[in-house]
């Protein structure tokens, strides 16, 4: 090997040493500090991934998307536990409707309740113009109340409503959101675990007769019930149930009168959950109704009951279709 060989072997040596120190003297960050380099890398991921701007189509609107949103409200229990769900709930600055809930399901207790309440009820015009968001995620409840459209947009607020009938809907919103917050894999995920855990309530359920199932909201002049257009009368079929008034489909919510639940003829009556009146008054109630108290089901005592976020457009499709397919046909999972 000749001098000058040796010599730029020697010298590249050196340089590579050199590189070698200089990288272990950077200090590294202190506790609580993000790393600069890694947070470029995670503006640049969520860059890729949500490829901004892009418009979404949401029930006739056209959504605009410019950016990840950094503020977001969560108009509905459903809502916000959609978003933790997705492990988005720390760009969640306020939730609302949480007098519709009787809390998260466990595993994302911690993440919804750490999000501060805009409104225990409904979302006020004055909470949600003060609340500094630029994104609102709605159940369709929330809007034309606290949440007007043009409004909000003159806030410099983006709508995303929240208003699923069908199961490739609320997937659809759910991808849609995985999108918007760069969070795709994660949607794509969730989506698949729920089409599998419904698919095997389905299997175990097999070819059985539907049961014929009565949804008791509440009782005054008649029962506030669900009608076939509600999202609650897809999860009941899908758990092996027949909706009583499934043939009603002039809007979502409908009051039926007594006499004609008798006519039918429910085989269980589905109870909803939530903050007043409890449940256990709710099945006084019906007790004490003469012409509810003539049912089969009511003198059997076959009541269910459901918390109402479950069966809202959501994260809980399947949780909802396990819990009612249990209440069904109790025989099968004995």
């Amino acid at each position: 090997m000749s001098y000058s060989q040796k010599l730029a072997l020697i010298l590249l040596g050196l340089s590579a040493a050199g590189l070698l120190t200089a990288c272990s003297s950077q200090p590294a960050p202190a506790q609580g500090e993000t790393d600069p380099s890694r947070q470029e890398s995670v503006a640049n991921q969520e860059k890729q991934a949500g490829a901004y701007p892009f418009t979404l189509e949401n029930y006739g609107r056209q959504v605009e998307i410019s950016g990840r949103p950094q503020k977001v409200l969560t108009l509905g229990p459903n809502c916000a536990e959609l978003f933790a769900a997705l492990g988005l709930q720390d760009t969640v600055v306020g939730r609302s409707l949480v007098n519709h809930s009787r809390g998260p399901l466990p595993e994302y207790r911690q993440a919804v309740e750490a999000i501060p309440q805009l409104n225990y009820g409904s979302a006020t015009r004055e909470a949600v113009l003060s609340s500094g968001a630029d994104f609102i995620y709605a159940l369709d409840w929330e809007i034309g109340g606290g949440v007007d459209l043009e409004e909000a947009a003159q806030y410099g607020m983006t709508v995303y409503i929240n208003s699923a009938v069908t199961l490739e809907q609320q997937y659809q919103e759910i991808r849609d959101i995985g999108r918007i917050f760069g969070a795709e894999q994660a949607a794509e995920a969730f989506v698949a675990q729920q089409e599998a855990r419904i698919q095997a309530v389905q299997d175990k359920i097999g070819d059985r007769e539907p049961v014929k199932v009565l949804v008791y909201d509440s009782g005054n002049d008649g029962v506030f019930t669900c009608s076939g257009v509600n999202f609650e009368s897809l999860l009941i079929g899908l758990a092996g149930g027949q909706n009583l008034f499934d043939d009603l489909e002039e809007k979502q919510w409908v009051t039926v009168s007594y006499e004609e639940v008798l006519l039918r003829q429910p085989d269980v009556i589905l109870i909803h959950d939530y903050d007043s009146p409890s449940l256990e008054e709710k099945i006084a109630e019906i007790q004490a109704n003469p012409t509810l108290a003539q049912l089969d089901c009511v003198k059997n005592q076959r009541f269910a009951s459901i918390t109402l976020e479950s069966v809202l457009p959501g994260d809980r499709m399947a949780y909802a279709v396990e819990q009612m397919a249990q209440a069904f046909y109790p025989d099968l999972w004995q």
